[in-house]
């Protein structure tokens, strides 16, 4: 949700900071904001609006030089978009300043606690609420030491804090994990204090928190690519577990009991160039025509003489029941794998919404297999709905694409997408690494089943293929793409339609259309039109329907016809060698795979709608990359 970072070092740390917020930026985009020392003095420089608005101001600055600092990008949860609730947020006596990614969801009582102790506020953030939890949490261990209350006078503080830097500390650190403690919900937090003025504090707690290890300096940070120019060994922090960095050497201890734990560094095999434009108008354009690569990339090592290796589930045990359980994209990707893994796997399969399915008391089978799909691996939702599963006993793959991610290290088995990093808020590469990959486990279980050999080593024969294909045919796409934005920009809504492993898509097609365009879209299985949408069908309410050369071809041709003696008008994205009496045909190879191509015809008819009518196409309004919140 919001992007976090914060880095300890020898280099300039403000610069370094706002370079790793451009690259956080995807995260959110409301306000933005950073805090670091000077000698004893905190420095706070925020603004709302993008980052380049913040980077105006700091430019403005007159001295800026500190060898430690944080910052934030952020999307907005509590509180409007403007720069008093954009982070950091100081405590009442501007001792320390906290970033904070998450919700404290009992900000308000803990807020009530602190305003009859005269604490003052000037945002409307549960974050502030936690900067001034700690403050007060320090004040008490203060006074027990000191016999001195110190929280309206800090420049006491301060004085007692150089004479005592190692005890000041030790209180500190005692301070922020009482806090904590008593601070209920989700959050990855960063804490700067002039107090003890070699160091930066973090934690995590259900929101994704990471730290990057360099030679002589450290980073803490929402995500990898806020580091990498920097270094790719990296450290996942877990749940309740807190580090302390300074210059020179790190510690990460529990919240709870604070002992120290060892953690295992981790190498990123990402470069900084795949997280880089590449030339493209957008991160959306670029990882559209990643996908060729993402296909490829995602095959590697996993097949043999047209056989599937998937050893990480070597020890998995068949199932009798699969149930899927994703949010958005991933739920798309998921609703459209139930096809095949019925079809090739020979098991019944559920797809389920993981925000719905949390909060319900679901009825699991003692042997049925839980998979979860999360790009980031921190959907919040997913992750909740991961924990309840494995509470109930059952098993669990998770498939994301992070590497270390909470998905990844909770599931008790895991797929890697090995999509590289996705910058655009919107989701394109990864979906198709998540069908590619799903589709693999579907010919994986028919394998250890011995059954639909045949198909399935069709299937394999046409995922080499494909790569190839979809390499020489993006262009022709992007060129059709554009043709179709520019004739259908006066839409103010539209359906897509699809029947079978298409209708997955359509829900696919519609979801990037609004989220880019803003344009409203539904998704429909073709044969539900008749069941009511279909009345609000007019000249100026078009249709894109998917046409595969499939069992279900005829039915979604009578589909169309129903619209077009509507006076509607239809986009038909259809196969080569097929024929339709429409006006607006869309021809793609063919191939028995026909998802493949589709997919990035319908994410770059979407693109090139947004891009015409002058809409943020990376960063569309209201939505972040990764909803770690609920």
């Amino acid at each position: 949700m919001c992007g976090i970072i914060g880095y300890c070092g020898h280099r300039p740390a403000i610069p370094l900071v706002l370079e790793g917020l451009s690259r956080l930026e995807y995260r959110g985009y409301d306000s933005a904001g950073l805090a670091f020392l000077q000698v004893s003095d905190l420095k706070i420089i925020r603004s709302e609006g993008k980052l380049c608005n913040l980077v105006e101001k700091v430019a403005k600055s007159a001295n800026t030089f500190a060898p430690i600092g944080i910052g934030h990008t952020r999307w907005a949860t509590h509180g409007l978009p403007v720069e008093k609730n954009a982070h950091p947020h100081k405590s009442y006596n501007g001792v320390l300043a906290i970033v904070h990614n998450g919700i404290i969801e009992n900000f308000q009582e803990i807020k009530n606690v602190l305003l009859e102790k005269g604490y003052e506020f000037y945002s409307d953030t549960d974050t502030e609420v936690l900067a001034n939890l700690v403050a007060d949490e320090l004040d008490s261990l203060l006074q027990e030491k000191y016999h001195t209350k110190f929280i309206d006078n800090a420049e006491i503080l301060m004085h007692k804090a150089q004479e005592d830097n190692k005890e000041f500390l030790h209180c500190m650190e005692e301070a922020f994990c009482n806090a904590l403690k008593k601070a209920h919900g989700a959050y990855a937090v960063v804490m700067l204090s002039p107090l003890i003025p070699q160091h930066i504090m973090a934690a995590r707690l259900s929101a994704p928190l990471l730290m990057g290890i360099g030679v002589g300096e450290y980073f803490v940070a929402s995500d990898v690519p806020a580091f990498l120019p920097y270094t790719r060994e990296v450290i996942f922090l877990d749940d309740r577990e807190f580090a302390i960095i300074s210059t020179s050497s790190y510690e990460i201890k529990n919240i709870f009991s604070r002992e120290k734990i060892e953690k295992e560094i981790h190498h990123i095999p990402w470069d900084l160039q795949g997280a880089a434009k590449d030339g493209y108008k957008h991160f959306m354009l670029k990882e559209i025509m990643e996908q060729p690569k993402v296909l490829r990339d995602c095959l590697v090592g996993r097949l043999q003489n047209k056989n599937v290796l998937l050893p990480e589930l070597d020890n998995l045990k068949m199932p009798e029941r699969i149930r899927i359980i994703a949010c958005g994209t991933s739920y798309n990707a998921g609703l459209w794998s139930q096809y095949y893994l019925e079809q090739l796997g020979q098991i019944p399969v559920s797809v389920e919404i993981a925000s719905e399915f949390r909060y319900r008391k679901p009825i699991l089978g003692k042997n049925e297999l839980i998979i979860v799909i999360s790009q980031s691996g921190e959907t919040a939702d997913t992750l909740g709905a991961l924990r309840l599963c494995k509470e109930l006993g059952n098993t669990v793959l998770g498939i994301c694409n992070v590497l270390g991610s909470s998905v990844a290290r909770e599931a008790d088995f895991c797929l890697y997408t090995q999509a590289g990093p996705e910058i655009s808020v919107a989701s394109t590469k990864a979906m198709l690494s998540q069908m590619v990959l799903l589709l693999l486990f579907a010919i994986y279980l028919g394998q250890r089943k011995n059954s639909h050999q045949e198909q399935a080593t069709e299937i394999i024969n046409e995922l080499l293929r494909l790569p190839a294909v979809l390499e020489k045919t993006l262009p022709q796409l992007c060129e059709k793409a554009q043709y179709f934005a520019y004739k259908y920009a006066f839409a103010k809504s539209f359906f897509y339609l699809g029947r079978g492993v298409a209708f997955s898509l359509a829900l696919e097609g519609a979801l990037k259309l609004k989220e880019l365009s803003y344009i409203h879209a539904e998704g429909y299985a073709t044969g539900e039109m008749k069941h009511g949408p279909i009345a609000l069908i007019d000249a100026e309410f078009p249709t894109f329907a998917l046409l595969f050369d499939d069992e279900y071809f005829s039915k979604v041709r009578s589909g169309i016809l129903e619209v077009k003696s509507r006076q509607g008008k239809v986009i038909a994205l259809l196969q080569e060698g097929t024929m339709l009496e429409n006006d607006d045909l869309w021809f793609i190879p063919k191939t028995s795979l026909p998802e493949f191509l589709a997919l990035p015809a319908m994410q770059l008819f979407s693109y090139e709608m947004a891009d015409y009518l002058g809409k943020d196409v990376d960063q569309p309004r209201n939505l972040a990359k990764s909803v770690t919140v609920e």
